[in-house]
């Protein structure tokens, strides 16, 4: 199993290798450049000394230096927010982001595996109707949608909690909820797939032969093995909600690091497109392979294929 983690860890660090060397050959083939967009109207002179300093002209030299600083955790400078550097803007964006995607699957999580068990124990009833109709807004309603309309209720109409912002808790719940809102369609739709999966192995009737409750067998017997397609689903899911939403942190004001990847790529900033970037594909291959680990302990059989 040692040697599985090894080669996943490699495989990982190579993932993250190509997805940067992809994302710098997207960022100096689009027009325009850091020093001339938006408002910015820098003097050809100030350009051409910053483009000498950090050696933007030749773009390959960039590429390595920027690869070896983001090697010791040093992305560098940002040109969207100049008394900034990009670790300090991750630094200040990132545990914000990674609070509401932890909340939003929690949240997912405690709606989702329920819904999914209740959907599939009660199959055909109107509980699996609710569970399936919930599953389908969930999945077909964008978070912009979701995210406008929780905000005219709680916000707008019963004045219950704040319209946006960040600083307390009472700014947490529309964010979560939103984020959380399409992860619980897809953890309850493979909840109930999983169970319904499980529910007609053969040691599920011997346990109800012996004369187990329904209730214990559900619970104890078969939520363990239907949770096997949920932990698949939860690596690349953990990663997406902790790195946060775009679209969610601009319906909410929510200073998480997806805003200053839109600022960024709007101002055609490399340093920090690419530190964002690599944030995101880091934690995407960490989760997978935590999720791997956990997978393993569920289920014996796959430990050595880890």
């Amino acid at each position: 199993m040692i040697a599985g983690i090894i080669r996943r860890i490699i495989a990982g660090i190579i993932t993250v290798a190509c997805v940067y060397t992809l994302t710098f050959v997207m960022v100096v083939s689009i027009p325009g450049n850091p020093f001339q967009s938006g408002t910015r109207n820098m003097p050809p002179e100030a350009e051409q000394a910053l483009r000498a300093r950090y050696n933007m002209d030749n773009n390959w030299v960039y590429f390595g230096e920027f690869l070896a600083g983001a090697a010791r955790l040093d992305f560098g400078p940002t040109f969207t927010y100049s008394e900034w550097t990009c670790n300090q803007i991750i630094a200040s964006a990132l545990p914000v982001s990674v609070l509401i995607g932890f909340l939003a699957i929690l949240v997912a999580l405690m709606i989702g595996v329920p819904l999914g068990v209740f959907g599939a124990v009660r199959r055909g009833g109107w509980l699996d109707a609710a569970s399936l109709a919930l599953v389908l807004l969930g999945i077909s309603l964008p978070t912009f949608v979701t995210g406008t309309a929780l905000l005219t209720i709680f916000a707008v109409f019963l004045r219950i909690l704040p319209v946006g912002g960040w600083g307390t808790l009472a700014h947490l719940p529309l964010p979560v909820l939103t984020l959380s809102l399409p992860f619980v369609a897809y953890i309850a739709r493979l909840t109930r797939v999983g169970m319904l999966d499980v529910l007609g192995s053969d040691f599920i009737r011997t346990a109800l032969a012996k004369g187990l409750s329904p209730r214990t067998v559900v619970w104890k017997h078969a939520l363990k093995p239907a949770l096997l397609p949920v932990l698949s689903y939860l690596g690349p899911a953990m990663a997406q909600a902790m790195t946060g939403s775009f679209v969610v942190e601009k319906v909410f004001g929510v200073p998480g690091i997806g805003q200053h990847f839109v600022n960024a790529a709007l101002n055609r900033d490399p340093g920090l497109i690419l530190s964002t970037v690599l944030v995101f594909a880091a934690m995407l291959v960490a989760f997978n392979l935590l999720i791997d680990l956990v997978y393993a302990w569920v289920d014996p059989r796959i430990s050595g294929a880890v």
